[in-house]
């Protein structure tokens, strides 16, 4: 599909300091706290956001068995969380479920979070991240059980904050030029065709399955946190001095 590679980054006015803690920070909690993604590693058990627990306010202990198929059922192991189960809305964006999940996640934010933080600075881009984050994980939650999936199956990563900063980039810079490997192809295409591609693949494999227990994808969340980042963005701008548009090159030639 689209898989983008960088961006123009040339007319950028401060490093992304929040930017870069935000990938240190979910970098350090997959290696030290997650155990690069052990499966049965109780702090990813513990701070995950379970859906059953944000709706009842009440925290979930022992093994629970989920259904995979018709006949068959896997056993979890649901942890003691030593804080509210509320505040597993913040700490489940900050951890993944593999090294993948991580990698690709990270590149996301690496390309296009800088150029929101640049836009917002760090302390509104901060909270404008969190947001999103918290929205996204409503969104996956609510899904859920219109859908009528597991609710008892945890979440986490942080796609549905990501997907906001996204919908933010194509708010504040939908003409500038973003280099992706496109069906197999290296070009460089205005973000609108890559975030709304990008967008468009969410919509297609989430219809039918939003909540997000089929392929271990949370849907859900990645369409709510992107919508919270499209409506969101020019909120958390208010009263900024905004710089003039820049204008972006249809074509680049070498």
């Amino acid at each position: 599909m689209v898989f983008p590679l960088f961006d123009d980054n040339s007319d950028r006015l401060r490093q992304p300091v929040v930017n870069y803690v935000l990938i240190i920070i979910n970098v350090f909690v997959f290696v030290f706290l997650q155990e690069l993604g052990r499966e049965d590693n109780r702090f990813t058990m513990a701070f995950s956001t379970v859906p059953e627990e944000i709706v009842t306010g009440t925290d979930i202990e022992g093994p629970i068995d989920i259904p995979v198929g018709r006949d068959k059922a896997v056993t979890i192991q649901h942890e003691k969380t030593p804080v509210s189960v509320y505040l597993t809305l913040l700490t489940s964006m900050f951890m993944h479920g593999s090294i993948m999940h991580l990698l690709g996640n990270m590149l996301f934010l690496w390309i296009f979070g800088d150029n929101v933080e640049d836009y917002l600075g760090p302390l509104r881009y901060l909270a404008f991240y969190l947001v999103c984050g918290v929205l996204a994980s409503m969104a996956h939650i609510a899904t859920t059980y219109l859908f009528h999936q597991n609710p008892l199956i945890p979440s986490l990563g942080a796609s549905g904050a990501i997907s906001g900063v996204l919908g933010a980039y194509l708010i504040l810079h939908p003409h500038r030029r973003v280099t992706v490997i496109l069906f197999r192809f290296l070009t460089d295409v205005p973000a609108y065709v890559a975030i709304g591609l990008w967008f468009l693949f969410q919509l297609v494999n989430g219809l039918g399955m939003l909540g997000g227990d089929q392929g271990g994808v949370a849907y859900g969340a990645h369409i709510g946190g992107f919508l919270a980042g499209l409506a969101l963005v020019k909120v958390f701008a208010l009263n900024l001095t905004e710089p003039p548009p820049r204008q972006y090159p249809r074509q680049r030639y070498s």
